[in-house]
């Protein structure tokens, strides 16, 4: 019997392999790997795409020859300028089952190795406690004040940008009192007509963002040093460098751009 198609997610650390396919770039897709499955990498099962399925699997080293146009080990986050959407939200998927796969090998109460029970459960044989992928959930909120909204620079971010206040959910916390909380640590502002924007998979290596928009209600910026270095209201004539397209940030600043 012929054996079925897949879509291949290969990693190397935080490195995808993607192939050339025309004038364009995809995940590697046929009967075969890619690339020799290591011995001790677990291949997973992470779903379909288009009724293709997918499956990825660790490299303990880099691919030789990977360097070449034709084929390339990227970035996760560069893998978004370059693969169709689809492909890089599973890629997100992909590199978070890895990650749970590689912190879950022994049950943290009892040191057994755990057993692998379905694409996303594994058991411990010894203790029978269940352990699945682990998601942080991250609020992120655009603050609006006037014809302005709040930029901040966090000491963490990766560049010279400036996005929006953001921090993750503690324990007892909803999404709309984490959203508060954050904003007056961090800013000391108070806000007020919270609405939910929408979320995002963070694959970085395993959040999930949830969009806010609210309005300024009082107060004067006082930073959090510990957490930001820069923040101000900004109209849309006075913008400073803001994040990437492959953010949940952006798309609230754009959603915001975009009102007339």
């Amino acid at each position: 019997m012929e054996q079925e198609r897949s879509y291949w997610f290969v990693f190397y650390k935080d490195q995808i392999l993607i192939e050339q396919k025309g004038n364009k770039y995809g995940i590697p897709c046929g009967t075969k790997p890619p690339v020799a499955t290591p011995i001790g990498s677990t291949v997973h099962s992470i779903g379909e795409m288009e009724g293709v399925p997918c499956k990825t699997y660790n490299l303990h080293t880099p691919i030789p020859g990977s360097e070449s146009p034709a084929r390339q080990m990227v970035g996760l986050r560069a893998s978004f300028d370059l693969l169709p959407f689809d492909e890089y939200n599973m890629a997100g998927k992909a590199f978070q089952i890895l990650d749970w796969d590689r912190n879950s090998r022994y049950c943290p109460a009892c040191g057994m190795p755990t057993h692998q029970i379905s694409p996303i459960a594994k058991k411990c044989p010894e203790c029978r406690q269940e352990f699945y992928p682990r998601i942080s959930p991250a609020i992120i909120v655009r603050i609006r004040k006037g014809d302005s909204i709040l930029l901040v620079h966090a000491r963490n971010f990766r560049g010279t940008f400036n996005g929006l206040v953001a921090g993750f959910l503690e324990p007892g916390e909803t999404l709309e009192e984490c959203v508060h909380r954050e904003v007056k640590e961090e800013t000391g502002l108070h806000i007020n007509n919270l609405k939910y924007f929408g979320s995002q998979p963070w694959p970085y290596p395993s959040g999930v963002m949830i969009g806010f928009t609210a309005d300024y209600e009082s107060g004067e910026i006082k930073l959090q040093k510990e957490e930001l270095n820069a923040g101000d209201f900004y109209t849309k004539d006075n913008l400073p460098e803001i994040p990437k397209k492959l953010s949940l940030a952006r798309k609230l600043i754009d959603d915001w751009l975009e009102e007339k």
